[in-house]
This record gives structure tokens, C-alpha cells and sequence, in this order.
């Protein structure tokens, strides 16, 4: 007899005692250890279960204060299947799936096409003024039915994408405990301290691919929002499947909760975290310890570790600590780094050169900047004679204290001093410009409002062309706006930012401004190591991703003065960068799903996650 004949059959039995005594569900204690086996046995993957409780039962007795069991059996049908993300297709629900999943009168009669409620649905995001409240509104879609989140998203990534992440996102952590419904990843806290396998096996997928973590230390450019962080992993993910065709299932997102150095949040009687100081030193590195050794051991060699918003000195500690024993990855550090180089190799189109032809001035020396930096004195390295070092000469860094010099190495972070080159010491923004006289301006500072009129108007005496990317998020953290640098530069500015601006008109034109998102780069990428099985992250894959988004630029956006490809096409220009990557990962000797297929876009393409609805029996 077939594992399905005898689970139907237990089921029925189950039921019929259910509606027979009330009583009698007290003497199945068996029974339920046996489903219990059965439930982690068979298709949990179905995500359907119907929870039998002691509020089935209708005894005179109160029983409130008796311990309780919970369990559940696997059964797709009725009211349990409305409320299964997973499989819930609200009113797409046909005629014929009604009758055969006891749906009858649960739902209006209406039936929708899976368009229609797309259609429906986007109608009423757009009814909503405040985009915190649009935010809302998504979670709580992608919390009832999956499947129609995602189309929505995909098919609208350009007005959503702002969304479900930055800007909107930014809001979204401050307020996070204000907004809290439901949990929607895995909270892992320092009670936690010895127990993280066991807390990683409570979550119900097994089959996990893709991990985002994040500790909330620097959320965005927000500082310290601890516990409330988990909005990033979430955001992140979701764009890993949307945007990257990663299936929602294989999707973990965690918070680490060590404490928090924020006093608004610890004296906020509504907080959702740890109330205590932010563990460092040695309990911090054995509790980050313990979590990468147990997510290897539970799932395996090839799960891919993503960090997201770790303070710059643990950011930096964890990619050097665990790149060479595990698949790890800093989009704040290498992704940022993809996303600018990409833009600036696609940017030389409208500046001319080549990338050793300029110089580049970084305002911030953060993970981020430096990130971007040696990424890019990577990518002048390959493809000219000079040595890395030369390359790094024609970067230059400003900090809080002034231009990164030589003179300062010895007060200066590690990841600093690469970029400490012979200068007489400059203090601000606006003398390091006149001083170095770059052609490129980057901004990855965090405060916004930095390049003021006088450093734009400088940079564009100097250049005939200027490339001023203010990076920073969420908006309010830009180091300019987009109307700004239009202005302030007459209309020369090539421009990009890491968050979202609309078109300005400046003098008759109409000007329209790239985003350097990372969202470019991470779901693409991610894929590119899913399929091809990728054991380690080598700096060779983030050069592909870079110059593969820099192919995807048309002559349509050169001509608007665009930099980056329009997101209409984004799942395309993602099963590019994943092409790209697992190419790299198979010449490497890295990959390790053999053979290699002929066509990698093709495959990166049949590899991707589709929101369509499914028919069931």
C-alpha cells in the first residue's frame, strides 16, 4: 500500500472520530505521533495542514490550563488552503477546484483571472498617498498569496521596486515594531547561544539555497535599528525571486540579534528585540561563529551566505574570516562595488576613455567605498599593464577627517591604508576636489546633502563631462539630488544615484537619472552560483557581473544620458550576470553541477521562479 493510500486513510480516520466523540481525540496520542512522522515524512512541501486543537474539544471542563499539543495533518482542502500563501489563489480559484477543495462558499462566487486580480490589486496600492502604507499593503500580499505578489512585482518592478526596498524599506525598519504583524523570517538572539542548529531546523523549508543576514547594525544609512533590521532580508529576498528567479521556498532570511546601541529602541516599551546593549569583542565573534557552523552543517556546502548591513569593522571581518570556508557574499561591499563598476564601465561611452584614463574620488571610505574602489583598481589591473597598486593611485578616498593620505596611516582602519597615497593633507570635500582634480565623483558617505553647489560647480569647471554618483540611501541620505547636480553643473552632469529621482527639465531638457541599485547585481549573481553549484566567491565573478550589466545598456539610454539599463528587462539582464557567473565559476574550477550546459542564459532563463498559478486536481 502506497505512503498516500495510508496518510488518506488516517486522515479519514482522524476526521471521523473527530466528528463522532470529542472525547475520543484524548486517546490518539498514538496516532498523532504516527501523523507527526508521516507529516515530516511526506509532502510538507505542499505547505497545507489542518491544526486539531483543544478547542475541537466541547467538554464541559475547562481545560485552558491543561498542557497541549498542537499537531497537524497534511490535507488540502477548505479553509486551511485559503490561508497557504503558497497555494491560496484567492478568487482565481475555477468553478471545478471549488467543488473538489470544499471551497464552496468561502469565497464569492466571482471568478478572477490571475490578471485581473493583478489589475485589481495594483488599483488599490495606487489608492494609498503615504508609500510606507503601499509597503504595508505588499507584505501582507506576499503573507496571503505568494504567487500573486510576485507577478505583481515583476510585471511592475519599476513603480514597485521602491517599494518593497529602498527608499521605502528605510521607513519600514525604523517602524518596524509598530508595523510587526507576523513573522517573516528567523530570529536568532543571543538567548539563542548554543542552540542555533536547533533554531535553523524550526524553519519549516529544508531545502534552503539562498541565506540573507543581517545584524541591524547599519541599516541603510539609518545607524543602529537592531532587531527592526529584518526588513532588509526580507526586501532582499524578495528580490532575489522576483528579480532573480530564486524560488521563495529556498529563501531564508535572519536577523541576529546581539542588542542594540540605539536608546530610542531600548526604552521604546514596543520594541521587538533584545533589550540589552550591543554585544562585541569575542561574544559577538563566537555567536557569528557558532551561526556559520551551524548553517553549514544544515544545509550543506552550497548554501549561499549573504551579509547585509553589518557595521563596517564586523562587515569587513566576516568576508575575510569565512570567504575561503564558505559561499559568502557583502552586497554592501562587493555588490555596491559590481553595481558602480558596471555603471562606470557603461558610463565611458559618454566620458570617453578608458577606466585608467580617469581619476576617481570617493567621498566616504566605508565598506562601501573602499569596496567599490578595489573593484574597480581590479578592473583597470586586468585590462592594462599597470601593477594593482598603480591602480589604487589613481583612487582617492575622503573620510570624516579629510583625504586619505600617507601621513595618516598610522591612525587609519586596515581596510583604509591601501589608499593612503603621497598628499599634502586636505580637510574637506571642496579642497580635495580642487586639489585632486577628479573626473569622478563617487559619494558612499550615508549623509546626505554633501555635494553641495560649490563642489559640483568645481567639478564641472573641470570636466567637460562630469560623472557625479551619489550613492548614499535612502534619499534623504543622497549626497545631492538629481536636480541639483543638473543645475548646479548646467545640464553637463552625468548622473546616478542609489536611490530613486524623477526626470528633471533643465533649460528646455528633460534629464533622466540612472540608479546604481544593487538590485542589479545581487539576484542575478546569487543565481549565477545556485546553478552552477558554486563552492566559493572569487573576485573574477564579481568583474563578470559588472561587465555584463555594462553590455545591457542600449543605445536608447546612452541617448537619455542613462547609464544603466531600463528594469523592464530585468529578469533578462539578471539571466545575463548569472550566465556570466557561472561561466567564471566552471573556468575556475568552482562549480560543481556537471555537466556544464551548452547554453547558460538559456538555463539561468528555465532555472527561474514563475508566479503563474498553478491548476490543482
Amino acid at each position: 500500500m502506497s505512503y498516500q493510500l495510508v496518510s488518506n486513510f488516517i486522515q479519514w480516520l482522524l476526521e471521523f472520530i473527530m466528528l463522532t466523540t470529542s472525547s475520543a481525540l484524548k486517546r490518539l496520542n498514538s496516532l498523532r505521533r504516527l501523523l507527526g512522522v508521516l507529516g515530516d515524512r511526506g509532502d510538507r512541501k505542499n505547505g497545507l495542514s489542518v491544526m486539531a486543537s483543544n478547542e475541537d474539544d466541547n467538554n464541559t471542563t475547562n481545560e485552558d490550563d491543561q498542557p497541549f499539543t498542537p499537531w497537524a495533518v497534511s490535507v488540502a482542502s477548505g479553509h486551511t488552503l485559503l490561508r497557504s500563501p503558497q497555494h491560496n489563489k484567492g478568487l482565481a480559484f475555477t468553478e471545478k477546484e471549488r467543488d473538489a477543495h470544499y471551497l464552496r462558499g468561502l469565497l464569492p462566487p466571482a471568478v478572477f483571472t490571475q490578471e485581473l486580480q493583478e489589475k485589481r490589486t495594483l488599483h488599490l496600492l495606487r489608492q494609498y498617498e503615504v508609500p510606507l502604507h503601499k509597503y504595508i499593503a505588499m507584505m501582507d500580499l506576499q503573507e496571503t498569496n505568494e504567487k500573486l505578489f510576485y507577478k505583481l512585482l515583476i510585471y511592475n518592478v519599476e513603480e514597485l521596486l521602491p517599494i518593497v526596498y529602498t527608499p521605502t524599506v528605510g521607513e519600514a525598519c525604523q517602524k518596524y515594531g509598530s508595523i510587526y504583524r507576523r513573522p517573516q523570517g528567523l530570529y536568532i538572539s543571543l538567548k539563542d547561544k548554543g542552540k542555533i542548529l536547533e533554531v535553523l531546523k524550526n524553519w519549516p523549508e529544508k531545502n534552503i539555497q539562498v541565506i540573507v543576514v543581517t545584524d541591524g547594525e547599519r541599516i541603510l544609512g539609518l545607524g543602529d535599528l537592531g532587531c527592526q533590521g529584518m526588513g532588509i532580508p526580507v526586501g532582499k529576498l524578495s528580490l532575489y525571486t522576483a528579480l532573480g528567479g530564486v524560488r521563495p521556498s529556498a529563501c531564508l532570511p535572519v536577523t541576529i540579534d546581539v542588542g542594540t546601541k540605539n536608546e530610542t529602541l531600548l526604552n521604546d516599551e514596543f520594541y521587538i528585540g533584545l533589550k540589552q546593549k550591543r554585544a562585541t569583542g569575542e561574544e559577538y565573534k563566537e555567536f557569528l561563529e557558532e551561526f556559520m557552523t551551524a548553517v553549514k552543517k544544515n544545509y550543506g556546502e552550497k548554501v549561499l551566505i549573504q551579509f547585509e548591513d553589518f557595521a563596517n569593522h564586523n562587515a569587513f571581518d566576516l568576508l575575510t574570516k569565512y570567504r575561503t570556508s564558505h559561499l559568502v557574499f557583502n552586497d554592501d561591499i562587493q555588490g555596491t562595488a559590481c553595481v558602480v563598476l558596471g555603471g562606470l564601465l557603461s558610463a565611458l561611452k559618454l566620458i570617453g576613455g578608458t577606466l585608467s584614463d580617469h581619476t576617481f574620488l570617493f567621498l566616504g571610505a566605508g565598506e562601501a567605498g573602499t569596496g567599490i574602489a578595489e573593484l574597480i583598481s581590479l578592473e583597470i589591473f586586468k585590462k592594462t599593464k599597470l601593477t594593482v597598486e598603480e591602480s589604487r593611485q589613481k583612487i582617492w578616498l575622503v573620510d570624516s577627517k579629510g583625504l586619505v593620505v600617507s601621513s595618516r596611516k598610522d591612525s587609519l582602519q586596515q581596510h583604509k591604508k591601501p589608499w593612503a597615497h603621497d598628499h599634502e593633507p586636505v580637510s574637506g570635500l571642496l579642497e580635495a576636489v580642487k586639489a585632486i582634480k577628479p573626473t569622478i565623483l563617487i559619494g558612499t558617505s550615508g549623509v546626505g546633502k554633501q555635494f553641495t553647489k560649490e563642489v559640483i560647480e568645481t567639478m564641472a569647471s573641470i570636466n567637460a563631462k562630469p560623472l557625479i554618483m551619489a550613492l548614499s540611501n535612502p534619499t534623504s541620505q543622497s549626497e545631492c539630488t538629481a536636480e541639483e547636480a543638473y543645475t548646479w553643473s548646467q545640464g553637463r552632469a552625468i548622473f546616478a544615484s542609489g536611490s530613486p529621482f524623477d526626470p528633471v527639465i533643465y533649460e528646455g531638457k528633460e534629464f533622466v537619472t540612472g540608479q546604481s541599485n544593487n538590485a542589479y547585481i545581487f539576484p542575478g549573481f546569487g543565481l549565477g552560483l545556485i546553478m552552477s553549484g558554486a563552492i566559493r566567491v572569487h573576485d573574477e565573478f564579481l568583474l563578470a557581473a559588472a561587465e555584463a550589466l555594462a553590455s545591457q545598456v542600449t543605445e536608447e539610454d546612452y541617448a537619455e544620458g542613462i547609464i544603466y539599463p531600463s528594469f523592464k528587462n530585468i529578469r533578462k539582464i539578471s539571466a545575463t550576470i548569472a550566465a556570466k557567473v557561472a561561466s567564471r565559476a566552471y573556468e575556475y574550477g568552482l562549480a560543481s553541477h556537471l555537466p556544464r550546459p551548452s547554453n547558460l542564459v538559456k538555463f539561468a532563463e528555465n532555472c527561474m521562479y514563475s508566479p503563474t498559478y498553478r491548476n490543482y486536481r
